[in-house]
């Protein structure tokens, strides 16, 4: 809003009006900048937070409050968001001057709490500078960077209610929060040497250091190879020299973690660019202030051990974005050596949460750290960093968690307060009301009971910070899914009476999760495209291939990959030679020994599948394209066991030669739903790799019928049905290669695309759907109620 209603607009009394601004305002600079803004324009009142936004009065000529809310709308500061400003006149008081005030908590709408944001320029050049009175401190930050939801205990965002609440400011950092003159005026983590978090270094061999030797101990210790457990702004990470072998090898032996590639934290951008190739949309993500791990290709030639990354042509890079990060890169000593690059891995054991607790860091990461960089600041919500892949020129998340959560999605149309709970994989709920989808950070994979207490404390952490008291709970139609099994026991405990267990099927809330983030309405159908590893099928299969005609409301499955037996459930996710063997069978072909899946497996075990494919025995259906991925890898050789989800398929997308524009071709089986048929396919992966075509062959191939597949049942749909909005969702398009072959395919075909840029195509990005198709259900069952009692 920029213009004032033109009530008493002329009258040579002064006009007064009450502004209330929504959006991601607190914690970023608003309530200053509104202060700076009134004073320019010479108008009096005050303002001040309450648990909605920013609330203000100004009273001035009406020449001058026009001008005031022309730069409220369109000068407000870098952080801030915001979604609506409205006002009304009230009567004029006469007050003197413009006054911040006393933040409000009515517990009415909350307003949004900004995500962590990494220190910004000003506050690094005074980390650096020896003159400044906060030179080398580790927790430096002002109004416009450093901590926020990690740190936050409740709306409104003011220091009391932080985990910074039990530092008391000293006179001259007071003196800085007090001045609204000042770049920390009412900055809540504000604090400096003197009375802030405070730094001890930990190691078995040595007495604990504090302050400024323990960055010399930490580096020291990376210097000489050893592992570092460091406690940062969302938890610990893990950290050694990236480019020492036996480091790396140390840190994969003592976390158990065979292949998983390893984040790496560079000194700076000029270093990035050293390692991997960086383009202009790699460079404004790396350098934004979210400061995600961009996944980038590989330099070759470059000095960094082989083992960070093993099997993949992709490297995770992130800069420092805290001020303990540059402080651990760069040491003020000439003498000492200055870091380069450091693996910088979560600090947590295997399957469970990141850690955050000093105590709990101490105790379960001594067997993987040889000394502790800890501090004394409380994390109240666990945050690991967030990942991010460049697809088309565009953000695709991975994992959306530090840095972005927990900002809103915006929905396309309001719905009742619903806690919809998502996936057990890459577990992310969404807490949604009314026109805004809050998603929650990474949490890990509901495989444990740390997990699921971890999952717990967030969702009571989220409903309190936007006092979102649910209507719906929402979950997975998936009979074991933990976080279903953990919603339907809470649902009279932690819920209101009459609170509702919606189920949704999963790849229906894969379709609605990338319509929701682009703003359909659900008035028009799209043929979505849900391609994953597993979700659990209406009719007790394992879906995962598939082609569905949806909205909001519902769904038509309209195509599907055919159904393959998956022997033994999870041993055939973990060995893809299994897959491969079941793949094989179907389409008739013989196991011989000359194929790398076939040589791969004993046979005993040959003959135990076999047996089990013929009568059914301990098998189950399976329509997963993330499962063919897994196939057809293995047939080609690249890879027969896994040691971390989806591992064959990424290593197959690393080989693809981008050069091959040959592609191998899907059948179609025509019927009521049209089936898609590969065993025409495998046949031709099969005599390929026994006649020796490349891997890289092989996979461009493979991902070139795929993208064609999409394309050709999109034309169906289009000619069948007139829909020519098409859907890509599911943790297969991840797979920039395949993402991005389709993605053209359908654009020239004159098709409308909607692929995933705020939440991700894989499970961490389910809840989102979920709740939009709960509030759409609630939407038609009240219209139904309604027209009932009407009548």
């Amino acid at each position: 809003m920029s213009e004032l209603p033109k009530t008493n607009r002329e009258k040579a009394v002064p006009l007064r009006f009450r502004v209330e601004v929504r959006g991601l305002v607190q914690g970023v600079g608003f309530r200053p900048f509104v202060y700076a803004c009134a004073k320019s324009c010479y108008l009096s009142g005050f303002t001040g937070n309450d648990d909605s936004g920013v609330f203000l009065e100004v009273e001035g000529s009406s020449q001058n409050l026009s001008a005031f809310l022309k730069l409220l709308a369109k000068t407000a500061p870098p952080l801030s968001q915001i979604s609506s400003i409205t006002s009304k006149e009230i009567p004029p008081v006469f007050d003197i001057g413009f006054h911040i005030t006393e933040s409000i908590n009515n517990r009415g709408i909350n307003t949004v709490v900004s995500p962590d944001v990494s220190v910004c320029d000003e506050c690094v050049a005074e980390l650096f500078a020896p003159d400044d009175r906060r030179f080398q401190y580790p927790f430096i930050n002002c109004t416009n960077c450093g901590p926020r939801f990690t740190i936050t205990k409740s709306l409104p965002y003011d220091r009391p209610q932080t985990t910074m609440n039990g530092f008391r400011m000293c006179r001259l950092c007071q003196a800085e929060y007090d001045d609204p003159d000042n770049r920390r005026f009412h900055a809540q983590p504000n604090a400096c040497g003197e009375c802030g978090p405070q730094l001890t270094f930990v190691a078995e061999d040595s007495d604990k250091i504090s302050c400024g030797d323990a960055l010399t101990a930490a580096r020291e210790a990376l210097l000489t190879g050893k592992i570092l457990a460091v406690k940062g702004i969302g938890g610990y990470h893990l950290a050694c020299d990236a480019k020492s072998d036996s480091a790396v090898q140390s840190l994969r032996k003592r976390k158990g973690r065979a292949g998983k590639p390893f984040a790496l934290m560079c000194r700076n951008l000029a270093t990035a660019r050293r390692y991997t190739h960086i383009g202009l949309v790699e460079e404004e993500v790396l350098t934004g202030r979210e400061s995600p791990i961009v996944l980038l290709r590989k330099r070759k030639g470059e000095e960094i051990s082989e083992w960070i990354a093993p099997g993949i042509d992709l490297l995770g890079i992130f800069l420092p974005y805290s001020p303990l990060h540059h402080l651990l890169f760069n040491s003020s000593n000439r003498k000492t050596t200055n870091l380069d690059v450091l693996v910088m891995t979560s600090g947590n054991l295997s399957q469970e949460p990141i850690i955050t607790d000093n105590n709990e860091a101490l105790r379960k990461l001594s067997g993987i750290a040889d000394a502790f960089l800890i501090h004394d600041r409380d994390i109240l919500a666990p945050c690991d960093d967030s990942v991010i892949r460049i697809s088309n020129d565009r953000e695709l998340p991975i994992r959306r968690s530090r840095g972005y959560a927990p900002f809103p999605v915006a929905l396309p149309f309001a719905i009742p307060p619903i806690l919809a709970v998502g996936g057990d994989l890459k577990a992310v709920f969404c807490l949604a009301k009314d026109k805004s989808g809050f998603m929650s950070q990474h949490i890990g994979d509901m495989e444990n009971l740390k997990t699921i207490e971890a999952f717990a404390l967030s969702v009571k952490h989220l409903r309190e910070l936007f006092n979102v008291d649910p209507q719906i709970v929402a979950v997975d139609k998936h009979p074991n899914y933990l976080s279903s099994l953990w919603a339907e026991k809470n649902l009279t405990e932690l819920f209101q009476q009459g609170t509702k267990l919606i189920k949704v099927q999963h790849h229906h809330a894969h379709i609605a999760s990338v319509m929701a983030e682009n703003g359909l309405d659900g008035t028009e159908k799209v043929t979505g495209f849900a391609f994953d590893g597993t979700g659990y099928g209406d009719d007790g299969a394992i879906w995962g291939g598939e082609v569905l005609l949806a909205d909001y409301e519902g769904y038509e499955r309209a195509a599907h990959l055919t159904y393959i037996p998956l022997a033994g459930g999870d041993a055939s996710v973990r060995k893809p030679y299994r897959m491969a063997l079941a793949h094989l069978w179907q389409a008739g072909v013989e196991w011989a020994n000359d194929l790398p899946c076939v040589a791969a497996c004993s046979e005993t075990e040959q003959k135990i599948l076999l047996k089990q494919f013929e009568n059914g025995f301990n098998t189950t259906a399976t329509s997963s394209f993330g499962r063919l991925f897994d196939a057809v890898a293995s047939i080609a050789g690249i890879r027969q066991n896994v040691n971390y989800e989806a591992q064959a398929a990424i290593e197959f997308e690393a080989v693809m030669d981008k050069n091959i524009r040959d592609a191998y071709e899907f059948d179609f089986i025509a019927g009521k739903k049209t089936e898609i048929d590969c065993g025409r396919l495998i046949k031709e992966v099969a005599n390929d790799a026994a006649d020796g075509v490349t891997a890289g062959t092989i996979s461009a191939k493979f991902h070139n019928a795929t993208a064609e597949l999409i394309l050709r049942l999109a034309r169906q749909f289009r000619e069948q049905h007139g829909i020519n909005k098409t859907a890509l969702s599911g943790g297969c398009f991840q797979n920039a290669a395949l993402l991005e072959a389709a993605w053209a395919l359908l654009i020239a075909d004159g098709f409308e695309v909607f692929t995933h840029r705020l939440v991700p195509p894989n499970d961490g990005g389910i809840a989102l759907g979920q709740a939009v198709i709960a509030g759409r259900r609630r939407q038609i069952s009240d219209a139904a109620n309604s027209n009932l009692s009407i009548e």
